[in-house]
């Protein structure tokens, strides 16, 4: 069994685990004007870490570092190493898979702009190295650079690398920060919206690009418990899939959306009337949403489980989204909530109905779980405690610009258990936790 025994994140709503938390639940999204990034589309509203460069070198205590993208890393890597433990001696055991695309980018934006020459562009492994240099040594360092799916591959790399044997303990995830290079590139494919993004809502125009990053140590469980460690969760399964339809869309039937979720359920045992809670990709794009809506269909039928976005606080963290939105669906686990879908003004019939903003302060608890990844992957999470959700999973984009999930066949087609009709009853929007 493996294990999840610390994580650690910052984004536009947070710079940790807390800040993140009272964010969520306090539904103060983080999508502002560019503060940071050197654009001149600055009507455009980001996701972007409050976190000037200076002050992220002070909160790494890294004050030789370039890259934004290796700073986030570091403070992430750093909250997720603390609370899982993790000492000097035991780094030297332990491997690290970061997902990233961007990679250094803004270094090479900054020194074009002074020389009008560069050597390399955006070096993935030099940010990955960077962040581990500085925390480590690791006793293994590797990259996942493929676009929005980056730190949801990380997990599953890092699982099998666990699974092979090699390793008792590798902490995996993603870091990415805004460069002009794909804000740009965002921007002429006429996808970002000049208002903060409206998931699965029948206005929405667009996504948010937003940065961050999280970390999560996975361990195997004989070796956290060896260590008298108590896990957070447990990673219950994974899928990763494309239809190879297109660059930047899947096919009309959403199959490798419907793959990469009936993949994750069947490796974790977990049927689809288990699950209470996806935290989809929703990134708020005209087809996405759509097509995603249909893919979900497809994986639960009838019994849809509460459903949200939460790029609707962070902006699409591109290669980051994936880990980012797992650590926010450990919040959820453990704190008995579920995230809110911010800005929903109503849908249509090809929509999904997400779960909606909730009373300030007011606690939520569900019984189960499941954020997504996305077209990629599916990493499934749990956690015994009752009254707490136990299913967890998180979906991430294959390809940069959007993501796209269709219909066709109902979930008993799909293979996976079952459950009585009686035990997969419709349950209620919100209650009061314990």
């Amino acid at each position: 069994m493996i294990v999840i025994t610390g994580a650690g994140l910052l984004s536009a709503i947070g710079t940790n685990q807390a800040e993140t938390l009272q964010s969520l639940r306090d539904a103060r999204a983080g999508l502002h004007p560019v503060r940071f990034l050197p654009t001149v589309h600055r009507e455009l509203p980001v996701g972007e870490v409050p976190l000037s460069d200076d002050e992220l070198r002070r909160l790494a205590q890294a004050p030789e570092a370039r890259s934004r993208t290796a700073l986030m890393g570091m403070i992430a890597l750093r909250e997720a190493l603390a609370q899982a433990q993790i000492t000097p001696q035991l780094i030297a055991d332990t491997a690290l898979v970061s997902g990233t695309t961007v990679g250094t980018m803004d270094c090479t934006e900054r020194e074009f702009a002074r020389t009008g020459r560069v050597e390399q562009l955006g070096d993935c492994a030099e940010a990955t190295r960077e962040m581990a240099d500085h925390i480590g040594p690791f006793a293994f360092v590797t990259t996942c650079s493929t676009a929005c799916s980056s730190a949801a591959n990380a997990f599953i790399l890092g699982a099998n690398l666990i699974r092979s044997g090699r390793f008792d303990r590798v902490v995996v995830g993603g870091s990415e920060c805004l460069s002009r290079f794909h804000f740009n590139g965002f921007r002429a494919l006429m996808i970002l919206d000049s208002h903060p993004c409206r998931p699965f809502s029948h206005d929405r125009a667009g996504l948010n690009l937003g940065e961050g990053a999280a970390f999560v140590v996975l361990e195997r469980e004989s070796a956290a418990r060896a260590r008298g460690v108590r896990p957070l969760a447990v990673l219950e399964g994974w899928g990763n899939a494309c239809d190879a339809y297109h660059q930047t869309a899947t096919s009309e039937n959403g199959e490798g959306a419907y793959r990469a979720m009936t993949q994750a359920l069947r490796r974790a045992g977990v049927a689809p009337c288990d699950v209470d809670y996806v935290n989809a990709h929703g990134t708020a794009t005209p087809n996405n949403d759509v097509t995603e809506s249909a893919a979900l269909r497809r994986v639960f039928g009838d019994n849809l489980p509460h459903i949200s976005s939460t790029k609707s606080f962070t902006g699409h963290t591109t290669s980051a989204s994936g880990s980012i939105e797992a650590v926010i669906c450990l919040l959820a686990l453990q704190h008995g909530f579920v995230p809110p879908n911010l800005r929903w003004d109503g849908g249509d019939d090809s929509l999904i109905l997400p779960v909606v903003e909730p009373p300030a302060h007011t606690p939520c608890a569900v019984r189960s779980a499941t954020p997504l990844v996305s077209a990629a992957m599916t990493p499934l999470c749990s956690w015994p405690p009752p009254r707490r959700p136990r299913h967890t999973a998180t979906r991430c984009c294959l390809t940069p610009p959007c993501n796209r999930y269709a219909p066709s066949m109902s979930s008993s087609a799909c293979g996976l258990p079952t459950c009585p009709p009686s035990s997969c009853p419709k349950s209620p929007r919100w209650w009061p936790a314990a």
